[in-house]
């Protein structure tokens, strides 16, 4: 928002290992929150030697759920909305893949850069990044999505971003953390993450990087000499005032589209209840016993607006809220909702500037 109207920026920096969650979405239906710190949860890793803590990012784009470590380098392009489209940059990093002979690269339907998997059949113009002499005909074997794309837009500003997956250590877990147990039991508004078969490029961080500058330079017309971004960049107000937003609970968790859970598709279920959630609170709810009267109770008062990511005690919360549930069905119900939403552990994204 704050450059300059005309301008053009790239940004290219790496995460250290973190879920990232899209500006509408739900980091109870996109993410394992129990992983996310499986010492505090009592979660044991997916697969040793595990990753510890992992980070939880709402961006302020749109588009799904996206997992970063230090072998996924990210790229943002900020320039005038005039000459924007969705497959610009996504094209310019395809430019800068071929240049790196990934010849398999090109940018899809989806706007996304995938890589085809099928054996070389047709020959392709060297310029064209939507297609390769590797495209399958039948779509099988499916391409291995590299880099997806997140947009944000404004009256002077368009933002395009997206992931590359380079060499990505983590890629057989990624999908344990990526797999809420949540999502079959939550009604929710937002967007939803379409899942996609992944791979690594097998490129070097370092050569990536050079290459996009390199492709952004002629793109734009440009000759500035790169600048490493550092901590001393939060000096600046406005980079510490979003900065500290974006590290915030708050921004995570509240900013959540309006979702339902409900267990009624759990037949195991003595008790069921429904909860809707507005704004990452409680904004209502009922809960009844399996059996001929099925009377509804409904939540308790004291329980609205409370927000669900600070709840530490499920069977102090089911007691609260649903205080004429037995303790036999209080300590199933409690037991049902700390493996669906856990509290999250209190951590922050932390970045390396590039």
């Amino acid at each position: 928002q704050k450059s300059a109207p005309e301008s053009a920026v790239l940004f290219l920096y790496i995460n250290l290992p973190s879920i990232i969650i899209g500006r509408n979405q739900s980091p109870w239906v996109e993410a394992d929150l129990a992983l996310l710190d499986p010492a505090r949860n009592n979660h044991p890793e997916t697969e040793p030697p595990g990753l510890g803590v992992v980070d939880l990012v709402r961006r302020r784009s749109g588009g799904g759920t996206v997992f970063h470590d230090e072998g996924n380098v990210n790229w943002t392009v900020i320039s005038p909305p005039k000459d924007f489209t969705r497959d610009k940059h996504a094209e310019m990093v395809v430019r800068a893949l071929r240049s790196c002979d990934v010849d398999r690269s090109r940018v899809n339907e989806r706007h996304d850069i995938v890589l085809d998997q099928g054996a070389r059949t047709t020959e392709a113009a060297s310029n064209d990044t939507h297609s390769t002499p590797y495209m399958s005909e039948t779509g099988d074997p499916r391409p291995l999505k590299v880099s997806g794309s997140a947009y944000k837009l404004t009256r002077q500003r368009a933002l395009h971003h997206g992931t590359c997956l380079l060499s990505s250590p983590n890629l057989n877990v990624i999908p344990d953390y990526l797999h809420s147990p949540a999502k079959p039991f939550i009604s929710a508004r937002g967007v939803e993450s379409v899942s996609s078969p992944v791979g690594n490029i097998l490129l070097k961080n370092d050569r990536f990087i050079s290459t996009v500058q390199e492709q952004f330079a002629q793109l734009y017309g440009v000759s500035n000499k790169p600048q490493a971004v550092d901590e001393a960049w939060l000096e600046h107000d406005a980079i510490r005032k979003g900065y500290d937003e974006m590290r915030s609970l708050e921004w995570t968790y509240l900013q959540t589209p309006q979702f339902t859970l409900s267990n009624a598709s759990d037949s195991e279920a003595r008790t069921r209840f429904e909860l809707s959630v507005r704004n990452g609170a409680i904004n209502g709810g009922f809960a009844y016993e399996v059996g001929e009267d099925q009377l509804k109770i409904d939540v308790s008062p004291g329980t609205i607006g409370q927000r669900l990511h600070e709840v530490q005690d499920f069977g102090s919360f089911v007691s609260s809220a649903f205080p004429t549930v037995d303790a036999t069905e209080n300590s199933q119900l409690s037991a049902w909702l700390q493996r669906m939403l856990p509290n999250p552990a209190n951590s922050t994204q932390k970045e390396k500037g590039s």
